[in-house]
């Protein structure tokens, strides 16, 4: 399994737009977007999963979940509603821990 992220959007190969960054966090619009809002928050090394830290401690969760929150709240005070998500096992695409902040549109529009 390829890690996007890693080979990606971190290293610059394939350019994103940013949307909040730390000295170790990366969030950008994801680059195939499911949601009229779709943002992914990233640690900048590598991280298998949420429940793989790999080689890094528990702080790397904070420090990650501290840039959820901002882009999220951000999300909801300027569309009323916020999803976020992080996938585990086979439903994870790319073997580094990313949480997905989405606005997922009006519900109205048919989108649950």
């Amino acid at each position: 399994m390829n890690d996007f992220y890693c080979a990606e959007a971190i290293s610059g190969r394939t350019p994103v737009m940013v949307v909040a960054k730390t000295d170790t966090v990366l969030a950008f619009e994801h680059t195939r977007p499911s949601y009229p809002v779709h943002i992914v928050v990233v640690p900048k090394q590598h991280v298998p999963s949420l429940i793989d830290l790999g080689d890094h401690g528990e702080k790397v969760l904070g420090e990650v979940l501290a840039v959820v929150r901002e882009v999220a709240a951000r999300v909801c005070e300027e569309h009323g509603a916020a999803t976020v998500v992080t996938n585990l096992g086979s439903y994870q695409d790319s073997p580094h821990l990313h949480v997905h902040v989405a606005y997922r549109g009006d519900p109205g529009e048919g989108r649950l």
